[in-house]
């Protein structure tokens, strides 16, 4: 992989999405950046970064309703997408062809092309519309990652936990990386 888009969206641990992003930079992938709204005020109310901070982190950042973007085409180069972290709003979008902003439209087109798409969902407990718009993601061939604690790693600190989370997200895209400690 060389070139993947990166959605931030309006749920609970954007730090999954900007960590990954730093990853891709440290890896020398390049990144397309797409942030919602509400994920613009969740940056700034629970992580340490500003929303700019974190544009600065990858390589293009796009507006979320720029529905010209590159990104939207599916003849502009790109290997994979992720969703990170991908809001039950987007996941049920996805899922459905609702594509009414830039990550929706993105995502169709990953979709279409047959490129690797990851979403990383952050809720909890899972109504079963969650689970069924789930099932219509994975039989549409998108991978789910749920940031779900690997204890194996005995992690001391969230970025550990965090770090685990995204190695995993890399595994999936085939990136060598040593975020976290494998089983042995």
């Amino acid at each position: 992989m060389t070139s993947v888009v990166v959605a931030i969206t309006g749920a609970s641990g954007v730090i999954y999405g900007i960590r990954l992003l730093q990853a891709f930079k440290e890896l020398g992938v390049e990144s397309h950046l797409i942030i919602t709204p509400v994920a613009e005020y969740i940056i700034e109310s629970e992580s340490q970064f500003t929303v700019s901070q974190v544009r600065k982190i990858a390589n293009r950042w796009y507006d979320v309703n720029d529905l010209k973007a590159p990104i939207t085409s599916g003849s502009f180069r790109i290997d994979a997408m992720v969703i990170a972290p991908c809001s039950m709003k987007t996941l049920a979008g996805v899922g459905h062809g609702f594509s009414t902003n830039l990550v929706l439209r993105a995502a169709d087109v990953t979709l279409k092309e047959r490129r690797p798409l990851v979403v990383v969902p952050r809720e909890t407990p899972l109504s079963i519309i969650h689970i069924r718009n789930m099932l219509l993601l994975a039989e549409a061939g998108v991978v789910i990652v749920q940031p779900v604690p690997a204890f194996y790693t005995k992690p001391k600190t969230i970025d550990d936990i965090v770090n685990h989370t995204v190695g995993k997200v890399l595994d999936i895209l085939h990136i060598e990386h040593s975020l976290y400690k494998r089983w042995e």
